[in-house]
């Protein structure tokens, strides 16, 4: 029961709600796909960090003069870059309780993403079952796709994740 609550929160005491994090697994059942908003404008300070943080010295991706010479005429954004801010957009909703990241399959980069694009990202559940190995757990296998502000698909990958089969009582237990 959702006590008259909007969608995505539930009361913690009197005046108080708070908003939930993850769907259930329940919730997240084969064919299902959710839209992840907002979106996420790439700045020159994501692409400068996330180069810096896994030593990629690569000219394309910090050296705007080098850069200008390629086929892409400026800055081309690290695909690590890219895959880290389209799988944590999908984050909140999707894996906001997972217990573990089993899995990152399949990682295709479509199209080129450059500083001052923005990316959406949806995730469409592919199946779920009951971890044997984890009781208490269930394992969601799902595919993620991110594109720019132009609808161009410049990511797609398949994730797998374990994930509490009861939400509530990690919420509670958690603060979640």
């Amino acid at each position: 029961m959702n006590d008259g609550l909007p969608n995505g929160y539930r009361r913690v005491g009197e005046e108080r709600i708070r908003e939930n994090v993850g769907l259930a697994y329940d919730d997240l059942t084969p064919g299902l796909v959710i839209e992840h908003r907002p979106g996420r404008t790439v700045t020159e300070t994501d692409n400068l960090l996330g180069t810096a943080l896994t030593g990629n010295v690569a000219p394309i991706h910090t050296d705007a003069h080098y850069s200008r010479q390629t086929r892409w005429g400026r800055i081309l954004v690290c695909g690590g870059v890219t895959l880290n801010l389209v799988a944590g957009m999908s984050v909140r909703s999707i894996s906001g309780l997972t217990s573990a990241n089993l899995a990152l399959d399949r990682v295709r980069f479509q199209a080129p993403v450059h500083v001052g694009d923005t990316l959406y990202a949806q995730t469409r559940i592919l199946s779920r079952r009951h971890s044997d190995s984890w009781p208490g757990n269930g394992l969601i296998t799902c595919h993620t796709t991110g594109h720019n502000q132009e609808d161009t698909c410049v990511l797609t990958f398949t994730r797998t994740f374990l994930i509490p089969l009861d939400a509530d009582a990690v919420r509670n237990a958690t603060h979640y």
